[in-house]
């Protein structure tokens, strides 16, 4: 499970893009709204900008914003730090993560894995800066518009396709198709291989698409997926998580594809391994096959990448644990990543970190499929001490968690809490982690929690003001931030995620919790549900899973972060310790304000877990009542509509705590006992939005502030193998899409587009 960083942030740009003519394309026709201007101030060309988005909300959405921040994720001291053999074992890991990197845009849309081969190719025969000679000079494009296209290619190798990760909104270029489509068509790789322009032909009009079932992530017919073919309804995912539970399948590391056989409905559940198979079993009535050999050629690379990693481990955990992801990916068996994650569990403190593998399920539309991910770090040793500390004492702080000993683990399992600096991360990158997410594993041996420090440094600009917030919070915002977000990561993820039990019976009638005695925390009465075998959190709670639990965990982080020993160990006392409690509240419960910009008023759903949990909480704050929180809505300096957000301090421990309490005690009884009817609609509940938070939507729509961009380094071995470098890349779009091309061969470029064409008709009529 994952702490998402840039949500409550609103960063400036690293990498300046010129911002005096900006065009903004209707959804109909080729006409435009233009802001043409001189050199202007930054509020004249943010009223600019405001009134622009105001003409064309519904596509401005859609664009990659012009002053998005193009961050280094900088790890060169601590990478530096590393010996010889350290260094080896780092930079095969980071291969065999990024070796597995184009799984995600088959798994994102049916259109990325295309629009990833072309820009691929495109970008391999042209530099950025000879594309923009070639669109300014010979096919009238603009400086922005080529400063914007280059932003859209960037979002797009960072969001691995073209839906955000965080938000699931679709993003398209920010130029006229025309325009595109000639520049292209000229570019030296489409002069070269004809075949680019029959690609573009069958892709082109979902680059460019916004009809109302293609703006975001979701089931087919109502949105997006590449888990799940065109033909598979929500119906569907329910039936085939019946078969599954019933046979005790787990659906991390699979697709769906709804087809037919002699006129009978066929569901094909397909496994990502290597080696390839097949098994029909008969359920309900159906038909239903479990085909082996998901992304085959994509995970043979993985596989030899980590089959070299082994020469460096360190320990037999560790050479265990890579012998248990190879043969996961090999086979496709879910067990032998468990395997792994115990023996990962038990590598305690190693200087480099990682995790591959099928990890988080937040974009899957039903809640079971999860996104392929791999990540490589290096230990942040002083930030470190203090989570070890959090670790330590943690006993005594979860004693203090308001549903009692009954409603957690009957043994806490002591896991390690690092702060690391990410060398390299394969996938959306976060701010804390709190993984493996197998439920059994998590409960009854233990997990791991990692703080990733580089990202949370990459800050708000100490210049920039914070949106709705007044001069003085403002001022201790951006004095305080990095504090409180250290403290707050800490909370979530050790005491959020790592806490709480699930009641189960086995398959032999057996408890795991004491009938007689425990009682139902809601109604005081027995408890009357549990988890059955082959039952998980996630398949219980289906795709309200990810942002109840974390808005579980982020309210674990509310509640104690008010204990001064809790802020003792990071090391704020007195006054120091107040301010920071008090940041912590503030841009907590500001993040659920502003999360309304990822609520889809047409569909009232919402298009990100942590958003839709923040928000959950930030409306139980607000509905405590007493004046605890207030938001107003006012005037800006530019004549345009804002809003003015303020938590009374002084009402933190008398009205907020108890408000908290109260919420997290039902937030666990309902996880706890797997209740599932009355917890969804519990939670459904606080995450409904008023015709009066709509209207704050709007604003907070117009006044958005982008999330950040991260350029990586590249890991590169010297001629003879025997020394590993880190090799940096310019903080730019350009810097940012060179280091994604320099990544992979056009092989395995190639493998990607095959597949792709293997599985058109999954999507494709």
């Amino acid at each position: 499970m994952k702490f998402d960083l840039n949500c409550r942030l609103c960063g400036r740009r690293s990498h300046t893009i010129s911002s005096f003519l900006l065009s903004f394309p209707f959804e109909e026709g080729d006409s435009h709204v233009v802001a043409k201007g001189k050199e202007s101030s930054n509020d004249e060309i943010a009223t600019t900008l405001l009134n622009a988005m105001t003409a064309t909300d519904g596509s401005t959405l859609h664009y990659i914003q012009p002053d998005t921040r193009v961050v280094k994720l900088d790890c060169n001291r601590a990478f530096g730090l590393l010996s010889r053999e350290e260094k080896l074992y780092a930079y095969h890991l980071s291969k065999a993560s990024f070796d597995g990197y184009p799984i995600l845009f088959l798994q994102k849309s049916r259109e990325s894995p295309a629009i990833y081969f072309i820009l691929h190719n495109v970008f391999s025969e042209e530099s950025a800066e000879s594309l923009r000679a070639k669109a300014t000079n010979e096919h009238e494009w603009t400086a922005e518009e080529f400063d914007a296209f280059l932003l859209y290619v960037a979002a797009f190798y960072c969001n691995t396709g073209n839906y955000s990760d965080f938000g699931d909104r679709k993003f398209v270029p920010q130029v006229e198709k025309k325009k595109l489509r000639i520049l292209l068509e000229n570019t030296v790789a489409f002069k070269s291989n004809p075949d680019l322009l029959n690609l573009y032909d069958v892709v082109e009009n979902d680059l460019f698409c916004l009809d109302e079932n293609k703006k975001f992530l979701g089931f087919p017919q109502k949105g997006m997926t590449g888990f799940l073919s065109s033909n598979v309804s929500e119906q569907d995912t329910d039936f085939v998580q019946r078969f599954m539970t019933g046979n005790q399948i787990e659906g991390w590391n699979t697709r769906l594809e709804k087809t037919t056989r002699d006129g009978k409905t066929v569901y094909v559940i397909r496994f990502a391994s290597v080696e390839q198979r097949e098994e029909t079993k008969e359920f309900e009535g159906h038909t239903v096959i479990l085909k082996y050999g998901e992304y085959s050629p994509i995970l043979k690379r993985v596989v030899d990448s980590l089959q070299e990693t082994q020469k460096y481990a360190r320990n037999e955990n560790q050479r265990n644990m890579i012998a248990k992801y190879i043969e996961h990916f090999t086979t496709g068996d879910i067990n032998q990543h468990k395997d792994a994650s115990r023996f990962w569990i038990r590598d305690k403190n190693p200087p480099v970190e990682s995790y591959i593998g099928f990890i988080e399920n937040y974009s899957d539309p039903a809640g079971t499929r999860a996104d392929y991910e791999g990540f490589v770090a290096c230990v942040d040793k002083e930030l470190s001490e203090k989570f070890q500390k959090l670790v330590t004492n943690s006993k005594t702080f979860i004693a203090r968690l308001p549903w009692g000993p009954e409603y957690e683990k009957d043994t806490f399992m002591s896991p390690d809490f690092t702060a690391l600096t990410v060398v390299n991360f394969a996938g959306s990158i976060p701010a804390g982690i709190n993984i493996p997410n197998y439920d059994e594993i998590r409960q009854n041996e233990g997990f791991k929690n990692v703080s990733l420090s580089n990202v949370i440094s990459s800050k708000v600009s100490p210049d920039e003001k914070i949106t709705f917030l007044d001069d003085a919070d403002d001022v201790l915002y951006r004095k305080l931030y990095v504090n409180s977000f250290e403290l707050q990561v800490g909370l979530h993820e050790l005491l959020g995620h790592g806490t709480g039990k699930l009641f189960e019976k086995s398959a032999e009638g057996k408890f795991n919790f004491d009938q007689q005695k425990v009682k139902d925390l809601l109604t005081g009465g027995p408890v009357t549900t549990w988890y059955l075998p082959g039952e998980t959190w996630a398949s219980k709670f289906g795709a309200l899973s990810c942002p109840y639990e974390e808005c579980r965990a982020e309210a674990v982080g509310y509640y104690l972060c008010c204990f001064d020993d809790i802020l003792e160990i990071f090391g704020h006392k007195g006054e120091d310790a107040k301010n920071v409690m008090y940041t912590n509240w503030m841009s907590e419960i500001r993040a659920g304000l502003v999360a309304l910009e990822y609520f889809q008023p047409d569909s009232k759903t919402w298009g990100q877990a942590h958003c839709y949990a923040r928000y959950v909480l930030f409306r139980v704050c607000l509905e405590a009542g007493q004046g605890f929180v207030t938001v107003t809505e006012t005037t800006g300096h530019d004549g345009q509509p804002n809003l003015h957000f303020k938590l009374d301090r002084s009402k933190i421990m008398d009205v907020g705590f108890p408000a908290m309490e109260e919420f997290l005690k039902k937030l666990q009884g309902y996880k706890s006992t797997g209740n599932a009817a009355d917890g969804q609609a519990f939670f459904k509940h606080w995450g409904e939005v008023s015709d009066e938070h709509l209207r704050w939507r709007d604003i907070v729509v117009k006044r958005r502030k982008p999330r950040n961009l991260f350029v990586q380094t590249k890991l590169v071995k010297s001629s003879d193998g025997s020394e590993v470098h880190c090799e940096d890349y310019e903080a730019s779009t350009a810097g940012l899409i060179q280091s994604f091309v320099e990544r992979h061969p056009k092989e395995a470029i190639q493998e990607l587009l095959e597949l792709w064409k293997e599985q058109r008709s999954m999507f494709y009529d």
